[in-house]
């Protein structure tokens, strides 16, 4: 296993945390100004923000690892033939340590600040993800499931055509970022989008007993569409020539190409 690939996964996971959630739980609402107007970053500036991320993340990582920074994008990848099964754990466990480490950084930064308190039984608390009652809009468990399905799986089919042979090289992280951007847009209100199980884990532990409790949501859905995204593109989409060949994988070929 390559140790430096591991340690961009953390890094990049651990990124993508401390710039998304961090943007929503320290600047996203710093209530209203005397002019009426907003004074945080909104749904909008942290959907811009996990995009970001991304955009950065891949530009500087992606070489190393492939820039997964997420167990449904390792999980989609292996169904889509661009990465071998027997990394997969070790990539996951990197994903997630890197989330909880994020997290553990915005909670230190969050504390430093007169009365702050994670008030667990408040839909987003601490920007972690949920339905029912814990959904920003209120959405049911249904609506959560297909969105967090939906949404993952239109997420591989982007990754794995940015990166594709035959697509612009230079042009694949800008455009998952910025479907990745798009994604948050369309689902903050329905589940604080996760589409990211590393992403929902480390929120979820700081956010309390509740949120964990619907945390196998943000795992199975996010895995599901990651698998049928990824199959999409591959058996009717993608082209033949994008699968890694048997002796690229146990020569340790760590790209999503």
């Amino acid at each position: 296993m390559n140790i430096k690939a591991l340690v961009a996964e953390l890094v990049g996971t651990f990124w993508l945390v401390l710039g998304g959630c961090g943007a929503a739980v320290l600047a996203a609402d710093f209530g209203v100004g005397g002019n009426g107007t907003s004074l945080g970053l909104g749904f909008l500036g942290v959907s811009f923000a996990f995009g970001l991320t991304v955009v950065t993340g891949a530009y500087a990582l992606g070489h190393v690892s492939g820039g997964h920074f997420n167990p449904a994008v390792t999980l989609g990848l292996v169904a889509g033939g661009r990465f071998e099964a027997a990394k997969a754990p070790a990539y996951i466990g990197s994903q997630v340590v890197g989330g909880l480490i994020g997290a553990t950084v915005i909670f230190g930064i969050a504390s430093g600040q007169d009365g702050f308190e994670i008030d667990g039984s408040v839909a987003g608390a601490f920007a972690s993800n949920g339905y029912g009652d814990f959904s920003p809009g209120g959405y049911a468990l249904g609506a959560a499931f297909l969105a967090e399905v939906v949404l993952t799986a239109v997420f591989l089919v982007v990754i794995m055509g940015a990166t594709s042979k035959k697509a612009a090289p230079a042009m694949g992280g800008l455009a998952i970022g910025l479907a990745l951007t798009l994604i948050h847009l369309i689902s903050i209100p329905v589940t604080n989008t996760s589409v990211n199980p590393a992403r929902s884990t480390s929120q979820a532990i700081f956010a309390g007993g509740d949120q964990l409790g619907q945390l196998w949501l943000f795992w199975v859905a996010p895995i599901i569409g990651g698998v049928l995204g990824a199959l999409l593109h591959r058996y009717v989409i993608g082209d033949p020539e994008d699968l890694l060949e048997a002796e690229e994988l146990a020569q340790g070929d760590e790209t999503t190409r």
